[in-house]
């Protein structure tokens, strides 16, 4: 019998003897560091400088290292994906949009965050970022009940974002806790969590929005998810 995403975390934590309470305190301090960051934000401000604002911080809070570099988009840079290098001199402007993308690793254990701010005010940039949030929980909710498989999974994703008139960006994928760099030898890789990544476009202007969160069953994570 296939096991849903809710069993199949408790087993991954509790066949890899992940210590709840790191866990916990991971995602806890990537959430706080993340809005940090956005709070300092602020307009006039080059993506270069939020970059080392978003350093400074996560220094601040006692990082360990960081998991993944920190990606900071300004305006059109929403549209670009982890694989794309920012525009280091883009200046956030008085009506735009931004989001924050870290993966800091804390007491040996990362914890993926990602939100999406908005400064002065612009109705279809704020829907934006209240709506890639929506649509993450939709799909980590159908995640949880059906057990989707990626395809199947991104599928219901773009049917969520076309239903809400926003594109979803395809060229973002989840990924399990630990899946990408070269530097951290695997045997210090967290195995089985996941990380559940959304990214949406505007259908005609060039902006959008990212949100992404560990997925943690609720005998894991004081936010219950599944």
């Amino acid at each position: 019998m296939t096991m849903m995403l809710p069993e199949l975390l408790r087993s991954a934590v509790t066949e890899a003897g992940l210590p709840l309470a790191a866990l916990r305190r991971a995602r806890s301090l990537s959430q706080r560091a993340v809005r940090q960051i956005a709070a300092g934000i602020r307009p006039g401000m080059t993506h270069a400088q939020a970059t080392a604002l978003a350093a400074a911080t996560l220094q601040a809070l006692e990082m360990e290292r960081n998991w993944h570099p920190v990606a900071i988009r300004f305006g059109e840079d929403t549209l670009k994906t982890a694989r794309d290098a920012s525009d280091p001199a883009r200046v956030l402007g008085e009506q735009d949009i931004f989001f924050i993308d870290i993966g800091p690793v804390w007491e040996g254990h990362e914890g993926d965050a990602g939100e999406t701010f908005v400064v002065g005010g612009d109705p279809q940039m704020e829907d934006c970022a209240r709506t890639v949030r929506a649509i993450w929980q939709e799909v980590s909710s159908r995640l949880c009940t059906e057990g989707l498989d990626g395809e199947a999974l991104y599928a219901y994703a773009t049917q969520r974002a076309q239903a809400r008139g926003w594109r979803l960006n395809l060229g973002l994928h989840g990924h399990r806790v630990g899946d990408f760099p070269p530097a951290i030898p695997a045997a210090e890789r967290d195995p089985g969590l996941w990380v559940l990544e959304i990214q949406i476009a505007h259908p005609t202007r060039p902006f959008g929005a990212f949100y992404k969160d560990l997925l943690i069953a609720d005998e894991v994570a004081d936010e219950a998810i599944c």
